[in-house]
């Protein structure tokens, strides 16, 4: 066979898909079915009214089964960058906006305009494990910056891991896989960090539709040079159920997007288009939908809460958004467990190890758990099956 690339063969296998191989062969009787909560995505389609308005375009746009531009289709560029200086109250230009094949890519090019092999970039850990899998693929060094019990990362321990060779460092708020939302203060503190020292601040908000605060989470983008050090990243998936049609958006210097363009035609050439389409019609008209959808998964949030507290040797250590990181009881990896509460309590959820170093303890310790689909008495459930699950 011929050679595998070396940096490939390393990466951590897709985590998801390894856990759905859990799934094969097993069995769930009628009165204990399988909840799922290892999925951190809409399982539902978008409203009605947003595929009506794809399958219109469809139809009658011959233009939305061609090429587009590289960086987006304009019309969308326009509403994300009057959307964006809207809710920050910044100054966002459509030509500081990219538009990708979902959030993943538009992480992808960004670390790529930035970093090359050899180089380091600064994760918190728990990481999101697609973050650590395209660093790990370019040769990239992926310095963990351990949180503290509230979730959080340190500015001042973050200083300690830069050098010579640090490009960037990443957060995600509210964060997967914790669900920590970060305070504006913090957030402010790492931009701070990352001026001083001539770095990127990579700020993946996959998840800014679902915070519970009110208002801007941070006040970045009403900063005059933002762009200097800030690259901002969007996922439409979350907020309008548009997962499989991949669109995504990055905001950053108009500098940066001349390199984001030359990533983008190489791997893409351009966006779906009826995805471009859809997450332009679900800016202009869901508004008051999107609310409800946030409503719904803050009551998820909250009856997950309530549902764990008080579980016997289980600690949620934080919920937010999509998320609930929880550490369990035992004296046995999460890894081992994982795989065992599919067949014996029906559970399919991510062991902590797919968002940790190997080394690290707190990845053993923990679960993640996706609570977004997942209705109150089903969450009720949950914490009665987890109650009776023996290591």
């Amino acid at each position: 066979m011929a050679a595998i690339n070396p940096a490939i063969a390393a990466s951590l296998a897709p985590p998801v898909m390894a856990a759905r191989r859990w799934l094969q062969g097993v069995d769930f009787p009628a009165d204990r079915p399988l909840l799922n909560v290892s999925q951190a995505a809409p399982v539902d389609p978008p409203p009605e009214a947003l595929r009506q308005a794809i399958a219109e375009a469809a139809l009658t746009r011959p233009d939305a089964h061609l090429y587009g531009p590289v960086l987006g289709n304009p019309d969308l560029r326009d509403a994300v960058a009057a959307e964006f200086s809207r809710a920050y109250g910044g100054t966002v230009a459509a030509g500081q906006v990219a538009i990708t094949q979902g959030c993943n890519q538009a992480f992808c090019a960004a670390i790529t305009t930035l970093a090359g092999a050899g180089d380091e970039v600064i994760l918190p850990v728990p990481w999101y494990f697609n973050h650590k899998m395209w660093l790990d693929m370019q040769g990239i060094t992926a310095r963990p910056l351990g949180c503290g019990p509230d979730m959080l990362p340190d500015p001042e321990r973050a200083q300690t891991l830069i050098g010579p060779r640090t490009r960037a460092i990443v957060l995600v708020t509210p964060n997967n896989p914790s669900g920590a939302e970060y305070p504006a203060a913090l957030v402010a503190a790492f931009h701070d960090l990352a001026q001083r020292h001539g770095i990127a601040l990579i700020l993946d908000e996959t998840y800014r539709d679902f915070d519970s605060r009110d208002g801007a989470p941070h006040d970045l983008l009403t900063r005059p040079d933002w762009d200097r050090t800030v690259i901002q990243l969007y996922s439409f998936s979350k907020a309008y159920r548009l997962t499989g049609h991949r669109v995504g958006a990055m905001i950053a210097s108009v500098e940066r997007m001349a390199e984001v363009e030359k990533f983008l035609d190489t791997v893409a050439i351009s966006t779906s288009q009826l995805g471009q389409i859809g997450a332009l019609w679900g800016m202009v008209h869901l508004r008051d939908w999107l609310a409800g959808e946030r409503a719904g998964i803050l009551a998820r949030r909250a009856a997950t809460l309530a549902a764990l507290d008080g579980l016997p040797g289980w600690e949620t250590r934080s919920a937010g958004a999509y998320f609930a990181w929880v550490r369990h009881p035992f004296d046995r990896s999460s890894a081992e467990l994982a795989p065992r509460m599919v067949s014996e309590i029906g559970v399919l959820t991510l062991p902590g190890t797919m968002f940790t170093p190997g080394n690290d303890p707190q990845g053993a310790d923990h679960f993640r758990l996706a609570f977004a689909n997942v209705g109150a008495d089903d969450m009720a459930e949950l914490a009665r099956r987890l109650g009776r699950f023996r290591a």
